[in-house]
């Protein structure tokens, strides 16, 4: 019936899987829970976790080595017993206590793919974590209404459900050289196979928040994940739209004016950034300028 799958790096996974195995367990039905750690370098948190081990139906593999977030997915899918793959990162909570039995009601003999949202707690995070919660909540809490008119890119990669046969089928990319991005790689891939996503509200909160200092750094090695997907054909320029704004861009010639923003007004772009109170435009533009930055000499 149902295998619950959670990659895992240096995270505590053992209040999630917990609560996944009582879900499980009060519907009655057939399913297991592989939690696989991709090399964790805090052995606290190995031993800590390697508590699952105890529960019924449920595993925790250590893996010697990192062998990045699309091999661990590919994995963990690869290893299951059943036809029914749920998909979640380590780092969130199901929002309610019917968060299985919902999924299981929800998939159809017709269903291929069902994506159950995210969502983020309404209690604000310290200033260090403030970039991350805000953009979360403006940007990836998307009402049912509005994903269901963006089906593609309204999907995340922490958070669904999909038949075995389809996964195998497309499954995580990888080839691709940067360790970022492969959800939206993911999504493209279904698109361009015809697989539908079926959006419910169904959501998980999702907890582990970066230091906004970090998020920065991610969100550069984003953007530039996201121009090596489209100059190496991955995925459409007009895919994304950051990408799709940067060749708008540069069809007027202001990518060159982007450019010289970026080193100039860099610090102060951060300064507001790592602030209590982020800007997202600030944000878009601070990643926009980088892009441009990059590619002036193209």
């Amino acid at each position: 019936m149902l295998s619950i799958l959670i990659p895992t790096y240096n995270y505590d996974v053992e209040a999630l899987v917990t609560e996944l195995h009582a879900q499980s367990t009060a519907c009655g039905v057939d399913f297991e829970i592989l939690c696989y750690d991709d090399g964790s370098t805090n052995l606290e948190l190995i031993a800590k976790n390697s508590s699952i081990n105890l529960l019924k139906h449920a595993t925790y593999k250590a893996l010697d080595s990192n062998i990045g977030r699309s091999a661990i997915r590919n994995l963990l899918a690869k290893d299951t017993n059943y036809d029914l793959l749920l998909f979640l990162d380590a780092d969130v909570i199901p929002v309610k206590n019917d968060f299985i039995s919902k999924y299981i009601t929800a998939f159809t003999p017709s269903t291929q793919l069902i994506f159950g949202g995210v969502n983020y707690q309404d209690k604000k995070p310290n200033k260090e974590q403030m970039l991350r919660w805000a953009f979360g909540r403006k940007r990836e809490v998307v009402p049912l209404n509005k994903r269901e008119k963006s089906v593609y890119l309204s999907f995340l990669s922490c958070n669904f459900l999909i038949k075995k046969e389809i996964f195998n089928s497309v499954n995580f990319n990888e080839e691709i050289s940067l360790d970022a991005h492969e959800d939206l790689l993911f999504s493209f891939n279904l698109k361009e196979n015809d697989i539908s996503i079926s959006h419910i509200n169904n959501p998980i909160y999702h907890l582990g928040l970066e230091s906004s200092e970090i998020y920065l750094k991610k969100s550069l090695r984003g953007v530039k994940a996201s121009l090596s997907l489209a100059k190496n054909n991955l995925i459409h320029i007009e895919y994304t739209r950051i990408i799709r704004t940067f060749h708008n861009c540069k069809k007027i010639g202001i990518n060159y004016l982007l450019a010289l923003l970026f080193p100039v007004f860099r610090n102060l772009f951060e300064t507001n950034l790592l602030s209590k109170k982020p800007s997202l435009f600030i944000f878009d533009l601070y990643k926009l300028s980088y892009l441009c930055y990059i590619s002036k000499n193209e």
